[in-house]
């Protein structure tokens, strides 16, 4: 016999049915209501505006100090405000580095560097997460460890071989350098992400006749293009800011890029502390107009995704 589970007339969300029970609605409390609405999540948040504004202090310094004048800089300390706006240090800055040259440099480095990194990434991380290869643990290992290494233990082998192979100099060979850096963490993470890769998917492919190159880029690609997006913004701007390997590989000041660029100036008798702040504010608004223009998609998660 069919059992009556109907609410009875005037019972609501919090009533009882039929069946004598009660609603899980009126018995069962909204799980973490006392954390959103307690003091914790007050706490929380006043340290994370601490810390916020901990880290925009430096920010705010450089951006007082790149418009004072050197005088007004050596009168009133770093931490004052300019008495008048004085913009002779970007001028200065701009025209003495070759600026729009430096900027050219910095852009083709960290773009080609982000793109070839996460393609290298794709496909170490399909043979290794989807394709099981004998070994896959090791593996990833060995570029968990190649990714740990500093870059002060790498330089004297990579300017040796850079001597020999005729790159010296040449912005290839800092691309092809960070190329293999970045691609070892991204291989290990994108390993990890493809290891979790849906079967069913893979196997409604393979009885349509796929190829192992066509899952790739018709199945895998697609759908793990959110989570190489994130990876090709955090490479550019890893590379963007990578500073020591630049030095010492690109020594002609046509080939070098921002960071370098600036930091030659600190040696400089005619750049001043007003100067090299206006040359700081300058070079970091590319990298902060880049992080704008794609922050909603480091805002996707890792594994985004659908599976259609």
């Amino acid at each position: 016999m069919a059992t009556n589970s109907a609410v009875l007339p005037g019972a609501g969300a919090g009533g009882i049915s039929s069946t004598g029970g009660a609603s899980p609605s009126a018995t069962t409390p909204r799980r973490g209501t006392r954390f959103q609405r307690g003091p914790l999540r007050w706490a929380i948040l006043a340290l994370a505006l601490l810390v916020a504004f901990a880290m925009m202090i430096p920010f705010v310094i450089m951006l007082l100090n790149a418009f004072k004048s050197p005088a007004d800089y050596a009168a009133n300390g770093p931490v004052s405000l300019p008495s008048s706006l004085y913009f002779d240090g970007l001028v200065n800055f701009w025209t003495r580095v070759n600026f729009p040259e430096k900027l050219v440099n910095s852009i083709w480095i960290s773009g080609a560097v982000a793109i070839g990194a996460t393609l290298v990434s794709l496909l170490n991380a399909y043979a290794l997460g989807i394709g099981r290869i004998r070994g896959r643990m090791w593996i990833v290992g060995a570029f968990l460890l190649a990714n740990m290494l500093p870059q002060e233990a790498l330089i004297y082998p990579l300017y040796y071989l850079a001597k020999q192979v005729g790159l010296y100099n040449n912005q290839w060979s800092v691309i092809i350098i960070f190329t293999v850096i970045q691609s070892a963490f991204g291989t290990y993470l994108l390993s990890s992400v493809l290891s979790t890769f849906p079967p069913s998917v893979l196997e409604a492919a393979a009885l349509d006749g796929a190829s192992k190159w066509q899952v790739l880029w018709r199945v895998v690609f697609p759908i793990s293009r959110p989570t190489l997006s994130v990876l090709v913004i955090f490479f550019f701007i890893w590379t963007w800011n990578e500073f020591f390997i630049p030095l010492v590989m690109l020594i002609d000041n046509a080939t070098q890029t921002i960071p370098v660029a600036l930091a030659s100036l600190q040696g400089d008798r005619m750049m001043d502390a007003p100067t090299i702040n206006a040359g700081s504010l300058i070079s970091l608004l590319p990298a902060v107009i880049f992080f704008f223009i794609f922050q909603r998609t480091l805002t996707r998660g890792i594994t985004a995704g659908a599976v259609k």
